[in-house]
């Protein structure tokens, strides 16, 4: 794996575009629209794309680590001033290989090579590299070298790292129909094992029980000894962890097949433990809406063993002018996809009532959750459409696709995109 550094942002080797950086001089730049939040900045990422994103403080430096959607690599920002998001390299990955995976803790980042399909930018028909979770170590910042890998036979999804001893996968695993809750111990990084693994009835390919379309998506988020886990069609659960070789279910709540694909029916869940909830939600897949209605709601957690529904949050309304049925007519994904999850990292922000929430073609969401029984939307961005394709997806139209959002201590909101690059954002409304 090649590593390359261009100082002026421009990924050597790549036909990737110009890098651009630009600090808003008007709040809201052309083709945006939004409500309560202002446009800080923005990197164009030397025309690659940013998928994931982890923070990191080096000095009076603050370093954003990011995989990538379309492209093959992992790639370093300099954000200390979010007006003037600088690139700083990007680490090639290897041809026809997903680097969608990214966290970092305790002076390590994790990320993955899984296969990637044709509809995905993939070719099927070519080689890709071996599925594993790659283990660097960041003790030179920019330069990060790799220490260690895990192979899991099936390649691993939204993963990990909190600190400390143990990692936790989302793996696909010889002999499962979907991915499995796994547990590997890196106390050495150069020889990572399995410590543990929790799937549910019906997962493994001998089971009797029926397949319920049960995959955890990841991340498990581990509070103490419990996990809160994000398990697709088998809903939310909550794990007792505290013997890694010996997961136990405590509770479940179930989504699936009303809300969403049932695969992903729960796609994320974030705990608030200060006020015993849990913030969950679905993944929308089909373009234009063509699927069952996804959610974000709050779930109460107070009892572990008997999880309930609480409230959902309101559905996202088309901008003033727009007609009715503007998100689903208007092409990609319209419907929730990730929260501000990372919360192990002491430079993310810390979940209090605020919750952000992207919604591809619905932009970057804020809902107020001070009342959990009636949660608030107060404030929206939405960036302008793309020009320039970087990838296959959307299909039915080349629009804005929020992707992940990355909410710092400073109060900088980043948010990714399919075919833009990163905005960087503030809450400019009421706290």
């Amino acid at each position: 794996m090649r590593v390359r550094l261009d100082p002026r942002g421009v990924v050597a080797g790549l036909v990737l575009g110009l890098y651009v950086t630009m600090a808003a001089a008007d709040p809201i730049p052309p083709g945006a629209r939004s409500d309560n939040v202002e446009v800080v900045g923005y990197t164009d990422a030397a025309g690659a794309s940013p998928f994931k994103m982890a923070l990191l403080q080096d000095g009076d430096r603050w370093l954003m680590y990011t995989s990538n959607f379309f492209h093959r690599g992992w790639s370093i920002f300099d954000v200390t001033d979010p007006t003037d998001i600088r690139m700083l390299k990007f680490i090639e990955g290897p041809a026809n290989t997903s680097t969608w995976q990214v966290d970092i803790a305790d002076g390590l980042m994790i990320t993955s090579l899984d296969a990637l399909s044709r509809g995905w930018g993939g070719d099927p028909d070519q080689p890709h590299a071996p599925e594993a979770v790659l283990i660097w170590s960041l003790e030179d910042p920019l330069n990060p070298r790799q220490v260690g890998g895990f192979t899991t036979g099936g390649g691993t999804h939204r993963n990990g790292y909190q600190g400390g001893r143990y990692m936790h996968l989302a793996s696909g695993l010889p002999g499962y129909r979907g991915d499995v809750y796994q547990i590997v111990d890196i106390s050495d990084p150069a020889h990572p094992v399995e410590a543990g693994r929790f799937a549910t009835a019906g997962l493994k390919e001998t089971d009797s029980e029926p397949y319920d379309q049960a995959r955890i998506h990841g991340p498990a988020q581990i509070r103490g000894n419990l996990a809160y886990l994000p398990y697709g069609g088998a809903g939310f659960i909550i794990a007792d962890v505290s013997d890694p070789a010996n997961v136990k279910e405590i509770g479940r709540l179930d989504f699936g097949p009303l809300f969403g694909p049932t695969h992903l029916s729960v796609h994320s869940s974030l705990p608030y433990l200060e006020r015993n909830l849990a913030i969950v939600n679905s993944e929308a897949i089909a373009e234009q809406c063509d699927e069952a209605l996804n959610f974000a709601g709050l779930v109460d957690i107070s009892d572990p063993a008997q999880p309930q529904l609480v409230a959902n949050f309101p559905l996202p309304q088309p901008p003033a002018g727009e007609p009715a049925d503007y998100f689903c007519s208007r092409g990609g994904r319209f419907g929730p996809h990730n929260q501000n999850e990372l919360q192990h990292n002491p430079l993310v922000k810390q979940q209090d009532d605020l919750v952000y929430l992207t919604y591809f073609n619905g932009g970057l969401r804020i809902y107020d959750i001070s009342t959990p029984r009636n949660p608030q939307e107060i404030g929206w961005f939405l960036p302008p459409d793309p020009t320039v394709r970087r990838g296959p997806l959307p299909r039915t139209a080349l629009v804005a696709q929020s992707e992940d959002v990355l909410v710092d201590t400073r109060g900088n909101i980043f948010v990714s995109h399919k075919n833009q690059g990163i905005w960087a954002l503030r809450y400019a409304g009421p706290e």
